[in-house]
């Protein structure tokens, strides 16, 4: 991690009320349907101000449209407000805890000063947040954005096209930036992921900061905060249990999403054991080491044997497996995706693709060299504003927003 900047000093958890984000200038795409239709398949938007609402949107004023996510944490919905005419808003409400002992979200309460602090072109913005006085759950506003990249995935994988060259590239650059900026202000954001990179007006933004941390002591120990990552973007030295790590691990998912977009499925894709709160998953550790090689053997990486998981030969991990270096991933590549057959230097976007995959996390590329690579120096150049702007007249397709249903 680069160490140029110090952390930023971080705002007070509590925050009533905030400002608007700066307004993006519109995209050079097709336009698509404003967010209050629903898309094809949808049931579309219930009746605002209905059941089912959390009472703490109500009271704040939201006019909720539908659901657009949902997860273990709680809803967004998508909503407008007389603050913000205009502008559509997602909002992420947050369950109240089960036990009244445990107070407030910290889960929440550390994505609130993060974002706070944090402002980058490529980093979601923070426009409000609330807290209900009584039940003690929190609602975070955000910008709507109309899609993120695990859609820009799925709608290419289902039409069986590759992405144009430059929507490819300039999303790569942009979310390289968004992390190094992260990794130069000392925050790791530990759960990189498709779904959780979005696209609001063209421009990349990395979100969801609920298991993201300040890391103001380089050395401090990481390991008791629990499983981080999900597993298909989970660096080797995780799924080991490395006690300590660093923005390597931001890195590892940024090159798992890289070879995503240009596969459209994911690069690793083992099979998660269920209820487990262990992070070793030898299914996943298998699928890479079948691809980059076995550490030692295979793939140098000296330091492997301090990991508990490699030291005690855990599901016999340091077994060394004949399927273990037999799949060559630039020939897995260079046959399943159709975008790297079409670049005319197609080894400058293996070799980054490779140097973000190092099995070393102390060799592994950091997003800031990453953005100086040689492939961004190349044509089409990456645009740091849209991922849509293209050049010669070249237009992505209108991607298809996320789809709403009621609440």
């Amino acid at each position: 991690m680069a160490r140029e900047k110090k952390m930023p000093k971080l705002a007070a958890a509590l925050i009533r009320g905030g400002q608007s984000a700066p307004q993006q200038q519109p995209v050079n795409q097709q336009k698509a349907a404003p967010p209050s239709q629903p898309q094809q398949g949808s049931t579309g938007p219930a009746a605002s101000g209905g059941a089912g609402v959390p009472p703490l949107l109500l009271q704040k004023g939201y006019d909720v449209l539908g659901v657009i996510g949902e997860g273990t944490f709680g809803r967004v919905y998508l909503a407008r407000h007389g603050s913000y005419p205009g502008r559509f808003l997602a909002l992420k409400h947050m369950k109240p805890l089960l036990k009244e002992y445990e107070g407030v979200c910290a889960t929440g309460l550390r994505e609130v000063m993060l974002l706070k602090a944090l402002q980058h072109p490529n980093i979601i913005s923070l426009i409000s947040m609330h807290m209900h006085v009584q039940d003690l759950s929190l609602c975070l506003a955000f910008p709507y954005a109309e899609t993120d990249l695990y859609e820009v995935i799925k709608y290419h994988r289902e039409r069986g096209s590759a992405m144009l060259h430059h929507v490819f590239k300039s999303a790569m650059y942009q979310l390289l930036a968004g992390v190094a900026y992260l990794h130069e202000n000392w925050v790791l954001h530990r759960d990189l992921k498709p779904s959780n990179i979005l696209l609001e007006q063209g421009r990349l933004k990395i979100a969801d900061f609920g298991l993201a941390r300040s890391v103001r002591q380089p050395l401090e120990p990481l390991w008791n905060n629990g499983v981080v990552v999900t597993i298909w973007y989970r660096a080797p030295e995780l799924l080991l249990d490395a006690r300590h790590y660093t923005g390597a691990i931001d890195v590892w998912a940024v090159g798992c999403i890289m070879g995503e977009l240009m596969q459209l499925r994911p690069l690793f894709q083992g099979e998660e054991r269920k209820g487990s709160q262990d992070v070793f998953q030898d299914s996943q550790l298998h699928k890479i080491f079948a691809a980059l090689g076995q550490p030692e053997t295979q793939s140098p990486w000296p330091d492997v044997v301090h990991l508990r998981h490699w030291r005690d030969d855990t599901g016999g991990c340091r077994q060394r497996n004949p399927e273990h270096g037999s799949l060559n991933l630039k020939q897995h590549l260079w046959e399943n995706s159709p975008l790297l057959r079409s670049f005319p230097k197609p080894d400058p976007v293996l070799d980054l693709l490779l140097s973000m995959l190092s099995l070393d996390p102390g060799t592994r590329i950091t997003a800031a060299k990453a953005l100086q690579h040689e492939w961004f120096r190349q044509e089409p150049l990456p645009s740091p504003d849209s991922v849509f702007a293209g050049q010669h007249g070249r237009q992505a397709p209108a991607y298809p927003q996320r789809a709403m249903r009621p609440y």
